[in-house]
């Protein structure tokens, strides 16, 4: 067994072509396989799985991945990765950007920085020089920056959706599902981590304990309310609690997949498959399922709440975004019609 799986629990390897991560370690992927961690003696091991944590599981993959990349062209290059000339830099993220978009330019260069941050290159750290920042930025200028996101599940929407929902125990589950990540604005890998003792009924509704977030590093934790529907047809708490009924469910996850037989697993839902519900009801109202995705519940409610006027503060304390950038950009994105100078031409 490698080193790293010991104090890590996983190799991040690089991403093989069924998006599963493949057991292969980069021995210059240093925000893992760190040497001065790993080789130093006065360091316990359990100092050092707690060191591994400083970033999640979810970003640690995705810069492996994108280091994998990288070090891959550079041995067919004949050029080093650790440490990389701002030249090798360069050279790479435009043969990258023949067929890569901006930002995954930019996120690739992040990643490089990142790991020559771990490696200890600090100060001489060749993914901050001028020549490369300059060449992102002609990049970025060149092919644009903007990202086409998947459509959002509307208020509106839920409405088309709840028509579509059986009586059966699968339906059941999945209306609860969809209602209550849009209510509460949860990322798909939030929603299938919910445990039953993180929630709370009251006579107001629901509130949920969030203990982590995408952009909650530190783990402080959020608590979400969930206010009952004055419409029952698109109340999440009812329908959570139709389902944690129906389910007989006590402890453990609170949405979880199901056996041929349709008997309830006792593992929590893969994160995967609130995309694959999304669309599956999505179809079923007549839209077209490519366009949405897991992401459609966060981003409709946001959108939603900005068709609503509800102020951005007031849609962050829900969303638990931490930079308005993106609240703003869902509420320009939801009042696209209500602040069009056409339609206040026609309404006066």
């Amino acid at each position: 067994m490698y080193l790293t799986q010991i104090l890590y629990g996983k190799d991040f390897g690089s991403v093989g072509k069924n998006g599963m991560m493949a057991v292969k370690s980069k021995e210059n992927f240093m925000l893992v396989n760190n040497r001065e961690i790993i080789q130093n003696s006065r360091l316990s091991i359990k100092a050092k799985r707690r060191l591994a944590k400083s970033k999640a599981d979810n970003t640690l993959k995705a810069y492996s991945s994108d280091w994998s990349d990288f070090s891959d062209w550079c041995a067919y290059h004949g050029v080093m990765d650790l440490p990389a000339a701002p030249e090798t830099i360069v050279n790479y993220i435009n043969d990258l950007a023949d067929d890569a978009k901006a930002n995954t330019v930019s996120r690739r260069v992040t990643a490089i920085s990142e790991n020559h941050i771990a490696a200890g290159y600090v100060r001489d750290n060749p993914a901050k020089e001028g020549m490369v920042r300059a060449a992102v930025a002609a990049i970025r200028r060149e092919k644009g920056t903007f990202q086409r996101g998947k459509t959002p599940v509307l208020m509106e929407t839920l409405y088309l959706l709840a028509d579509c929902f059986g009586d059966d125990i699968v339906s059941v589950r999945d209306k609860a599902l969809l209602l209550l990540g849009f209510a509460g604005a949860f990322r798909r890998s939030e929603l299938v981590r919910i445990q039953m003792d993180e929630l709370d009924f009251t006579p107001q509704g629901m509130t949920i304990f969030v203990p982590h977030a995408k952009g909650d590093q530190l783990g402080h934790g959020a608590t979400i309310a969930i206010p009952y529907a004055p419409d029952p047809e698109i109340c999440a708490v009812r329908a959570v609690e139709q389902w944690i009924l129906a389910a007989q469910l006590q402890f453990g996850p609170l949405f979880r997949g199901f056996k041929r037989n349709l008997e309830i697993k006792a593992e929590q839902l893969n994160d995967k498959s609130v995309a694959l519900i999304v669309k599956k009801y999505a179809e079923k109202a007549g839209f077209n399922p490519d366009n949405f995705a897991g992401h459609s519940l966060r981003r409709g409610f946001a959108t939603s709440a900005a068709q609503h006027d509800v102020d951005a503060l007031t849609i962050m304390r829900q969303t638990r975004h931490k930079s308005e950038k993106m609240v703003h950009r869902y509420i320009e994105q939801g009042n696209i019609f209500k602040d069009n100078a056409l339609a206040k031409m026609y309404h006066k």
